[in-house]
């Protein structure tokens, strides 16, 4: 094997290895639903995968052969070979898997590939570079080949390939560009004429194996990683959006999965409310006139339909980190109106650092943050949870602003909120913070809901006796204050404080609510 070849071989490789890489973490925080430890399992397996690999490879490094030798080409071919095709096979194995195992299992694959594919490079580095005195300077070279060729797969396949094609285009293409290289090792290992027609006749036949397998191996993968051991030949998502950002799915019944955790539903009625969308409409009980409101999050856009239509409202700023929930929303009907409303503006951009990049004094001050959040042990939400999150929300509050926020029911978080601020209230498992007094005002609530309207339609029709009387047992929502708190209902600061005594603040650096249970494993839907 020459040295042009061994670099070449080296850099490929490492693009294959990491673009596989970013496909299997894709798999794996989808299935785990985000699960803050899913990539260091993944990373260990993918690791030791290596580590046995390139030991395995040592095995063939004891020879005599020496650098350039072409037949050293020929061993290297089939193992890439191998290697390429059970590369390929990880993606469908989780789907099979994690109808009976839930996803752990497949972890074991990932190692057997990532040692096949770690394998490689010291392989090429024995057969391609001559035991002289520059074999040093040399073996930097095909290192480096093989850092530019990972970092290649890292950019392009995360950045680019994520962003245009789905999941199963990525892995044929991938499987295809390392049938690719196998088929150049051959051409390159002095094959006679007629050896070499069968080795590419027999990389073509491969290659064509896997363009048929591909549909049926990768068929609804994300619905078998989503409802595992509940998924039949007939269960199919309704829709499926996939980038660079992330993978949203929605359900027949329109519930919505962002990179499959549980996101919310398509719903903007309080009357037939089957996604909490309740503590939406609360807003108008929490303060007297909401003017100008930001948002951190769109989701299926029934929050910011409903809040866009408060009494009063003036302008609804919306962050959202995907991109992919814009075109989720402008598929609905009931939701794609606020992409045109002149009220309301959606920003694509962490909303983290959006509030960095905004001044208070600049104009990015609000009456209300609201944040329907995502639930608080998912990796990276100690970012939107964390008590120096809670400082910089406050300082874009105006005078007697509110920051309402999702706890999705932790206790950590809920404390962390009450002893930040002064003031705070929880609303279901909502926390309403404020450094002005707060309170859940029924007649406030009343008029809220009296003269609430979503596109000209009353949000409680009051004509009929069935009308009359929900809105009245709504309304007294807001006696719950003074009576014994529930999960649904509304407790003061004391109260919270008291009950969550054994908590803990969360901080950037404890990480608290992302690691308080290292492995989750979530019942499917």
């Amino acid at each position: 094997m020459s040295f042009t070849v061994a670099l070449v071989v080296a850099g490929v490789s490492g693009f294959i290895a990491l673009s596989y890489e970013i496909l299997w973490y894709r798999v794996i925080a989808f299935a785990s639903w985000g699960l803050p430890g899913a990539f260091g399992l993944l990373l260990a397996a993918y690791l030791l995968g290596i580590a046995i690999g390139s030991r395995v490879a040592g095995a063939f490094c004891k020879d005599d052969a020496t650098a350039g030798d072409k037949n050293q080409l020929r061993a290297i071919a089939a193992f890439a070979l191998v290697a390429n095709v059970v590369a390929w096979s990880v993606v469908p194995f989780f789907g099979w898997s994690s109808k009976k195992y839930d996803w752990p299992p497949a972890l074991a694959l990932v190692a057997l590939s990532a040692a096949l594919l770690g394998a490689i490079l010291p392989l090429v580095s024995h057969f391609g570079i001559a035991a002289d005195d520059r074999a040093g300077q040399r073996l930097s070279y095909v290192y480096l080949a093989n850092i530019v060729g990972s970092a290649a797969g890292s950019l392009i396949t995360g950045f680019v390939f994520l962003d245009v094609w789905p999941l199963h285009t990525i892995g044929l293409v991938i499987s295809l560009v390392g049938l690719g290289l196998v088929a150049l090792i051959a051409a390159l290992a002095g094959f006679e004429r007629a050896r070499l027609v069968r080795w590419l006749s027999s990389v073509a036949v491969a290659a064509g194996v896997l363009v048929a397998l591909t549909p049926r191996a990768y068929d609804r993968i994300w619905e078998k990683l989503l409802y595992k051991s509940k998924f039949e030949e007939t269960t199919k998502f309704y829709e499926v959006i996939e980038t660079k950002s992330g993978v949203i799915t929605v359900t027949q019944d329109g519930t919505v999965y962002g990179g499959g955790a549980y996101d919310g539903r398509f719903n903007t009625s309080i009357r037939w409310d089957r996604n909490g969308i309740m503590r939406a409409y609360g807003i108008g009980a929490l303060h007297p006139a909401p003017k100008k409101i930001l948002m951190i999050g769109l989701a299926s856009g029934s929050w910011a339909k409903v809040i866009s239509h408060l009494p009063g409202l003036e302008h609804l700023t919306i962050v959202e980190i995907n991109p992919g929930y814009t075109k989720l929303v402008a598929n609905h009907d009931e939701v794609k109106g606020i992409l045109v409303d002149p009220k309301v503006d959606v920003v694509i951009d962490d909303g983290r650092r959006w509030l960095h990049r905004h001044a208070p004094d600049d104009g990015a001050r609000f009456d209300v943050i609201v944040m329907n959040t995502t639930w608080h042990w998912r990796a990276h939400i100690t970012n939107l949870l964390s008590t120096e999150f809670m400082q910089l929300a406050r300082a874009h509050l105006a005078p007697g602003g509110i920051f309402y926020f999702n706890t999705t029911s932790s206790e950590d978080v809920q404390r962390t909120a009450a002893t930040a601020f002064p003031h705070a209230m929880r609303v279901y498992n909502f926390m309403a913070v404020s450094d002005a007094p707060l309170v859940f005002d029924k007649m406030r609530w009343a008029a809220t809901l009296a003269s609430f309207t979503i596109d000209g339609e009353p949000a409680i029709d009051r004509t009929t006796e069935e009308g009359r009387k929900f809105f009245d047992e709504l309304v007294a929502y807001a006696d719950g204050i003074h009576e014994e708190p529930t999960s649904e209902g509304l407790e003061s600061r004391e109260r919270i404080l008291a009950r969550t005594h054994a908590a803990r603040v969360v901080t950037d650096d404890n990480m608290v609510p992302e690691w308080r249970e290292v492995l989750r494993f979530q019942e499917p839907p």
